[in-house]
């Protein structure tokens, strides 16, 4: 390696390498499969690859990136910029050339295959009961002989028409009040926000107005615009979030902050933009303006919740784990820079503790495992894993990390949910050959015509639930061992299991003219492993607290859950023994809690006065999670037989297994051979 060489990565996808100082970025890019757009040839003509550079020290990376660190905007560039707008900081990544060390974020609007944001609305019975309401009134107009000002008689006709009494009004309102009553001849509309504040009035006759629900994930966001009056969701949308530029998981993000000083502030800005964003989109999808949007509700984990709010996060990165409140918080939408109504209300729901969320009270609302006898286990897998265990008489949580493998992050072909990554697998488990779907086609790879199908995207990488079924797969052919070693002796029976160093790869997807192989390699393996082994192990904890050996029934949330494979999850032992059946999707159940939350004024109290219900129990600090970590590194766990599953998988048979962690456990598990129980 040069001593000129110069580290590079590649946010969001979390490609990383080494080039020579005067490489271009596109360049860089492309040489390790990053999704960047160029339509001209690198000839900073369309414009379409521009990138940012991320300014701080990254920890994580080892990287110290700077502006320095690329070369100067270049005369091509500049001749871009005189004909065309660019963003403050984009470069044109086919002129960038590198000088030092690097973190470069690819923006959405500049990648070929945009992500997939699978955080649709679900469908849910939502009682309706919103907190504003809209009052059609006539107000009788003014004379010389009553000197009364316009918002007395105002709140005299509601008084009249509505039986609506002692309601404040602050000075927006006033401002506009005056107008509103001569434009609409003395017949104006008005929202009234849990019957006592006057938010908003409207010349003549206004029937619609509207509210928005959003799930603020660690990587993507999600918004739902719905009708206040009917409860309809009326758009939807969803866009990555900005801030993965400044670290994939949330302690990177955190270290971000420490490590760069005002980095909060940063962040803050990046989310709150991407909000704004969110408003525009929705509103011109339902074809009204952001400023008929009167309400929100938020949810989200504890970073992401303090960050929204402009509350730095640097608490949350280590023991005690203090938030700075776990109350929900009402406030006006100007406080948070959110452009909708400037009239208009924000809450955002409670945490519950310093790694669970709002995003978890927005799934316990939205799932109510209080209200039924049944042992219930809630899971919303993200960067981490929040878990919610109990039922009517007791509830339990705790967050997991199992890091952002799940989501096809840290994985040598993953990449985000997009057109073109391969999102189910299928093994022979005979000839040990390999078929897949990929998203945006629904052709099998071995279907005719797959290959015309797939031109225009190709086949770019796997997502989150494609590794997942890949390993699943690969582990009930026997091509991945109960330990998670990938059997070299299976190479003789078919070429894709190659030697790669000491260990061996799987090749899912054989090399082409236009894209280079997909392969399953040793360390993908341990980082599904890893993340898989934190997953249950929380589980395990918040079973031995509740005293119970198994559960009645699981609910996987999240963008993640929607798509995975119930049954290849328990393959691999990321969830306990279950009967099958039982086990299901609960969609964006963060979203769909709150949405709830948006809709009806009484879920409210419910959920602020269940998170107080809730016992947390802190991984970090918990002695047996260690244990439990490391037994649940096998597949699909070292002792557990599961039993139930085995009823309608067979499970290859066990063999001695060694459960040796590498440096890279996140919980720094101990070097530990055991022979595993007969099952």
């Amino acid at each position: 390696m040069s001593a000129k060489d110069a580290l590079v990565v590649f946010t969001p996808s979390g490609r990383r390498g080494r080039f020579p100082v005067g490489s271009s970025l596109l360049q860089a890019a492309r040489s390790l499969g990053v999704d960047i757009d160029s339509v001209c040839g690198g000839r900073g003509i369309c414009g379409r690859c521009q990138v940012l550079v991320s300014e701080g020290e990254f920890s994580k990376h080892g990287v110290v990136s700077s502006n320095d660190n690329l070369s100067p905007v270049s005369a091509v560039e500049q001749e871009y910029c005189s004909t065309q707008a660019m963003l403050p900081g984009r470069r044109l990544s086919c002129s960038a050339q590198v000088l030092g060390d690097l973190v470069i974020d690819v923006p959405s609007s500049s990648q070929v295959h945009k992500q997939v944001v699978r955080k649709a609305a679900e469908a849910h019975d939502v009682h309706l009961d919103p907190l504003i309401r809209l009052y059609f009134v006539e107000v009788q107009e003014p004379d010389m002989h009553d000197p009364s000002g316009d918002l007395r008689r105002l709140e005299d006709a509601l008084e009249f028409e509505w039986q609506l009494t002692d309601l404040s009004c602050d000075v927006l309102v006033v401002q506009q009040l005056q107008t509103a009553l001569r434009q609409g001849a003395w017949k104006v509309t008005v929202a009234v926000h849990a019957g006592n504040q006057i938010i908003a009035v409207w010349p003549k006759l206004k029937e619609h107005v509207y509210g928005l629900a959003v799930d603020v994930g660690s990587t993507t966001i999600a918004a739902h615009l719905c009708d206040l009056a009917s409860g309809e969701v009326v758009a939807s949308a969803g866009v990555m979030n900005p801030q993965i530029r400044f670290g994939e998981d949330l302690m990177s993000r955190v270290s971000y902050v420490m490590m760069n000083p005002g980095g909060e502030v940063e962040m803050t800005v990046a989310v709150r933009a991407a909000l704004n964003d969110l408003a525009v989109d929705v509103a011109a999808q339902a074809g009204i303006s952001p400023k008929d949007i009167l309400e929100a509700t938020f949810v989200g984990n504890p970073i992401m919740h303090h960050l929204l709010l402009g509350i730095n996060p640097v608490e949350l990165g280590g023991a005690p784990f203090a938030l700075a409140t776990d109350r929900a918080i009402t406030l006006w939408a100007v406080e948070i820079d959110f452009a909708i109504h400037r009239n208009a209300r924000i809450y955002v729901l409670p945490c519950i503790a310093g790694h669970v969320g709002a995003d978890t009270a927005g799934v316990i609302l939205a799932e109510r495992p209080d209200l039924t006898d049944k042992i219930t286990l809630l899971v919303d897998v993200g960067t981490n894993a929040e878990i919610v265990l109990g039922n009517n008489q007791r509830l339990l949580a705790c967050s997991s990390p199992t890091g952002p493998a799940f989501e096809g992050a840290q994985i040598s072909c993953g990449q985000r949910a997009a057109p073109g990554a391969i999102e189910r697998v299928r093994i022979d488990p005979v000839t040990l050959d390999a078929r897949f779907k990929v998203i945006g086609c629904d052709l099998w790879s071995d279907d005719p015509g797959f290959a015309a199908a797939v031109a225009t995207t190709g086949v770019t990488g796997v997502c989150g639930s494609g590794i997942i079924e890949a390993l699943a797969e690969l582990y009930l052919a026997g091509v991945i061992r109960h330990d998670g070693v990938i059997n070299g002796d299976m190479a003789a029976r078919n070429p894709r299991i190659q030697p790669d160093g000491r260990t061996f790869s799987y090749e899912l997807y054989r090399a082409t003219e236009h894209a280079p192989a997909l392969k399953v390699m040793q360390n993908d393996v341990r980082a599904i492993q890893l993340g898989k082994a934190a997953l249950y192990a929380g589980v395990r904890l918040l079973m031995e607290r509740m005293g119970i050996a198994s559960v009645d029934r699981i609910r996987l949330a999240g963008a993640f859950g929607s798509h995975i494979d119930v049954k290849y999850a328990m393959v691999l032992g990321m969830i306990p023994d279950c009967i099958l059946s039982e086990v299901s999707s609960a969609g964006n159940a963060a979203g769909t809690g709150a949405r709830i939350a948006l809709l009806d004024q009484r879920s409210r109290k419910d959920i602020e006065a269940l998170v107080r219900r809730v016992e947390k129990i802190e991984t970090a600090v918990e002695p047996r999670f260690q244990e439990f970590f490391v037994e649940a590194m096998a597949l699909p766990h070292l002792t557990d037989p599961f039993v139930r599953l085995q009823e309608v998988v067979k499970l290859p048979e066990r063999v001695a297994v060694n459960t040796e962690q590498s440096t890279r456990s996140r919980r720094g598990a101990r070097a530990k051979t055991v022979e595993p129980e007969a099952t």
